[in-house]
């Protein structure tokens, strides 16, 4: 039971006590009182009726006595009158009845008043004349007890729904500040910290408003510090200090997990020699200087034209990565990269299109880190040996489909439901039971088996990515995947359904008509966070209101504040895979438990992806992660 409650319980039965008890001592006191009327007023009548009547015995006029009597009797106040001649022993008796207008029969008949009897003697001198009873009629007593009743009882109940109603306002608002603080305790347990509580007049009150407070600031101020403590991390570990841009390491790590990712795209490598010869002509601080606003205008240039990593991996060598791009827009990178490029040479008095060389070279099919830097640094010597500005890495293998190919068949598996499922267990450090399982999908195209590295691609260069995600979850419906298995299934979102409002109204629906809801997952890219807050947060509302649950993929990959996650709340995050390639240095370890403990100090469990030797799933158990995935234990095909 609540605070407010216990406290109106005990109010409301304290005034019921001090009603019943007022109500019993007004009770009392008037029947007390009306008891005694009656036997002053029986007194009174027996003394002078029995005074009047003296004449009439004298005389024996019986019809004389018998008229006075009746005049008495008629008044209604008297039950019975008895009038005894002791000369004869002739008895006449007068009777009402114990009917009383407007008094219920029950109060009658509990019998509150007792028979008031009064006897007298009439005399005359020595001579007795006869004997004179009188009996009080209750109905007085009766009909004036009710009515004092009634009237207290009215009087008593409207103060009491008057004081009730009093009491339910004035402690809702006494106990506000108590109200303020559980709900705000309850954000501090679900790591959530708002502004401060505004402090109350009542002093104990006001104390305790001051501890939550201060508490709730050392907490943020934790979790801040926790927060910065990554970004320090990050740009010990992760960032060129002369450039600004990401190092050799983070190009790497992201090299293996774009590469572990069904998407499309390319690898950039670049030598700018002409650095060298500023070095030689002003010294290392312009060289320096240089290199900065070069990596700036880059970055202000290259990211209007598509999202890239550009990172620094040595002196003078650059590397740009195009997760997501087709030839065309490769093609206006580079051309973009290049003109950024003469402009800044041309400042550095240096000649536009020479002493620097790119080389190019796109993903295609399954590729490994080998190979795709393979192919980009064969394409930089080749464009160095023939002095040429950039050099596109040529290769025999042909593209499965044409674009126009891969809409008509990708159209046709959404529509017609044609992918087949499997799922990648999510395995639990200490037991090694499924936490979740993963789902996969691929697809059959002329007899051929086409994994989602090959279409995923396309699906978001023709914008399918919304259609796709419908036709996936309405599979695991009408499949009943849910049923296989009693884990939940992790659900892939893409970048398109992340925006979709209409995407977002489907899906509110389809989880209120599912049974099963509370045992869905949807992973949701960090990258679509930081692109677009408000659609991610909207869409995380939706499937948190209707039991679903939602985690975070790729954590730790994007360079920005965690500050997200205290809005969001997700269940859990799944660590970007390329932390599992960084090396065991002690730079990256801390870099990787400063990401976990910010995790974990919002309670949300921590997967780590990408996890395919022992060993490195023995590097992450120290860091107190809760479960892992990848191809330690691969993907298993869904009968």
């Amino acid at each position: 039971m609540t605070l407010f409650r216990q406290i109106y319980t005990l109010l409301f039965v304290l005034f019921l006590l001090v009603v019943t008890s007022l109500s019993y001592v007004q009770f009392t006191e008037t029947q007390s009182f009306l008891t005694k009327q009656m036997e002053s007023d029986l007194n009174n009548t027996s003394h002078s009726l029995g005074i009047m009547l003296v004449p009439d015995l004298e005389a024996g006029d019986i019809v004389g006595a018998e008229t006075l009597i009746n005049v008495i009797f008629e008044g209604g106040y008297y039950q019975e009158v008895k009038l005894t001649w002791l000369v004869d022993g002739k008895q006449q008796v007068w009777q009402n009845p114990i009917t009383i207008d407007g008094v219920p029969q029950w109060f009658i008949d509990l019998d509150l008043f007792k028979t008031i009897k009064r006897e007298s003697i009439i005399t005359s001198g020595w001579i007795q004349l006869a004997r004179l009873e009188i009996v009080a009629h209750p109905g007085f007593g009766y009909h004036e007890l009710w009515r004092t009743m009634t009237n207290a009882t009215i009087v008593f109940s409207i103060l009491f729904l008057i004081a009730i109603i009093s009491a339910r306002i004035g402690l809702t608002w006494i106990l506000r500040p108590l109200h303020n603080i559980a709900e705000h305790a309850k954000d501090i347990a679900n790591r959530k910290f708002g502004p401060d509580l505004t402090l109350p007049r009542t002093a104990e009150l006001k104390s305790v408003v001051q501890a939550f407070n201060s508490m709730s600031d050392q907490l943020k101020q934790i979790f801040s510090s926790l927060d910065e403590e990554v970004g320090e991390l990050r740009k010990k570990n992760l960032i060129d200090q002369v450039s600004g841009l990401p190092n050799r390491q983070y190009m790497m790590g992201q090299l293996n997990s774009w590469l572990s990712e069904p998407k499309s795209g390319a690898l950039m490598m670049a030598k700018f020699n002409w650095l060298e010869e500023v070095h030689s002509k002003y010294g290392y601080q312009v060289r320096d200087e240089t290199i900065r606003l070069l990596s700036e205008k880059m970055k202000q240039h290259l990211d209007g034209v598509t999202p890239s990593v550009i990172a620094r991996i040595a002196a003078y060598e650059f590397a740009f990565l195009i997760d997501s791009s087709e030839h065309e827009q490769t093609s206006k990178y580079l051309q973009t990269l290049i003109r950024t490029i003469n402009q800044e040479v041309s400042k550095a008095g240096c000649k536009p299109n020479e002493d620097f060389a790119i080389g190019i070279a796109e993903r295609i099919g399954q590729m490994s880190v080998t190979d795709i830097l393979a192919q980009s640094d064969n394409a930089l010597q080749k464009a160095l040996q023939d002095n040429q500005v950039f050099h596109w890495f040529e290769t025999n293998e042909k593209q499965l489909f044409t674009r126009e190919q891969w809409r008509d068949h990708l159209n046709s598996a959404i529509s017609d439901g044609q992918f087949k499922f499997k799922w990648q267990p999510v395995l639990l450090n200490e037991t090694e039971s499924v936490l979740q399982r993963e789902l996969y999908c691929q697809l059959e195209i002329n007899q051929k088996m086409v994994q989602a590295g090959q279409f995923m691609p396309y699906v978001e260069l023709l914008s399918l990515g919304t259609q796709l995600d419908k036709s996936l979850i309405e599979a695991v419906h009408s499949k009943k995947l849910l049923e296989k298995n009693f884990e939940p299934i992790a659900i892939n979102l893409t970048f398109q359904s992340m925006g979709d409002i209409e995407f977002h109204q489907w899906l509110n629906k389809f989880l209120r008509a599912s049974p099963l809801s509370s045992r869905i997952c949807f992973d949701i890219p960090e990258a679509a966070i930081y692109s677009n807050p408000e659609a991610c947060e909207a869409l995380c509302t939706i499937i948190r209101d209707n039991g679903a649950h939602f985690g975070i993929d790729h954590f730790g990959r994007q360079f920005g504040s965690m500050s997200y996650l205290q809005d969001l709340r997700p269940r859990y995050v799944k660590l970007d895979q390329s932390f599992a390639y960084y090396d065991e240095s002690e730079h990256s370890s801390e870099l990787c438990r400063a990401l976990i403990n910010v995790a974990k100090g919002l309670d949300i469990e921590v997967i780590v992806t990408g996890i395919e030797e022992e060993e490195q799933l023995e590097r992450f158990i120290p860091l107190k992660t809760n479960a892992y995935m990848g191809y330690i234990s691969p993907p298993i095909a869904i009968d």
